[in-house]
């Protein structure tokens, strides 16, 4: 048996071919878990991405359009306010303020707009009890005038106006002319006859539709001949007729007796017998300043006519009756 020589003791040192093994397994093993690292934080990444895409259309899914047409007029600014500003609705809607990039498009579905009041509707004096009107005051015209509450009812009623100096000439005259303008404006009524065509009122004269209205209403006739005369002074048995005509008042038959009150009875013409006494009977005649006596073919005062045309106004029920001392009673 031969003998084998003992084995040479393994040497403790490291080759180069270990060593470069060595780095290359270390290089390899480095690389892998830098690539998995790498691609772990990409798909962290994506998820987080595709979480938060999620997240955002869902809220959009649940948070309600803004919607394309103008919003009524309410600013961002007014939302902002405790207490919301009244909307003019005379003015045309204001369309919201843009907001900001990147700001979540909300529109306030519950913001409290206010409701414009409604203006409360004016009551007409015909109807309102606490309507006064102001009574119309003549320079001319004194306290004491016996016939200064007339003339200051029918200045108010603007039925009877003054002159331009702020006077109302209580004792001059009136002509037929002005006497129509005056009836055209107290009374109202319907025709009762057909309008003659008076040779004597020109196409243009200022007072013709007085003339006609109260023509055909039954308030003033002409003469003969179809005139009217409008410039003639009235007197005050024509304006007497005039008023008994027009309010259609019908004598009694104690006409007569009636005519009996007045001292000067004998002096109304025979024409106007009963109109006189009708309107004696009604309460027109207002006599100053004695009751007794009716001038009757003297020419009417504009306090007079004043006077005659209240206690017509009275008689319509138009308004109410003024006491006065010379109101004749029959």
């Amino acid at each position: 048996m031969t003998n084998l020589p003992p084995p040479e003791p393994r040497s403790s040192r490291i080759g180069l071919d270990e060593i470069i093994g060595i780095v290359v397994a270390f290089t390899t093993i480095g690389t892998i878990l830098l690539v998995t690292l790498t691609q772990r934080d990409k798909v962290f990444n994506l998820s987080r991405s595709i979480g938060s895409s999620a997240t955002n259309r869902t809220t959009d899914a649940t948070e309600p359009l803004t919607p394309p047409e103008p919003q009524p007029s309410v600013t961002l600014e007014e939302t902002r306010s405790p207490e919301p500003k009244a909307i003019d609705p005379s003015t045309s809607p204001t369309p919201v303020t843009s907001l900001p990039a990147g700001t979540p498009k909300r529109v306030p579905s519950s913001l409290p707009l206010p409701v414009p009041s409604t203006p409360i509707a004016e009551a007409s004096p015909e109807t309102s009890p606490t309507t006064t009107v102001e009574t119309v005051k003549f320079a001319d015209v004194p306290e004491d005038l016996w016939a200064r509450p007339y003339i200051d009812a029918l200045g108010t009623r603007e039925i009877m106006r003054g002159f331009q100096d702020g006077t109302f000439k209580p004792g001059s005259s009136i002509t037929r002319a002005e006497f129509a303008a005056l009836l055209q404006k107290a009374f109202k009524q319907e025709p009762k006859q057909k309008v003659p065509n008076f040779k004597d009122v020109s196409a243009n004269f200022w007072a013709l539709p007085a003339i006609e209205e109260t023509a055909k209403i039954g308030f003033l006739r002409g003469y003969p001949g179809n005139v009217f005369q409008p410039k003639q002074k009235i007197s005050r048995v024509q304006v007497l007729v005039a008023l008994a005509s027009g309010l259609g008042l019908t004598p009694t038959a104690s006409s007569k007796e009636v005519l009996q009150t007045y001292q000067d009875a004998e002096q109304i013409p025979n024409y106007a017998k009963q109109q006189v006494s009708a309107a004696t009977k009604a309460g027109l005649v207002v006599n100053y300043p004695n009751p007794k006596l009716l001038n009757p073919n003297r020419d009417a005062t504009r306090a007079e006519v004043a006077a005659f045309v209240y206690q017509a106004l009275v008689e319509a029920g138009k308004v109410e009756p003024i006491p006065s001392k010379y109101v004749v009673q029959p």
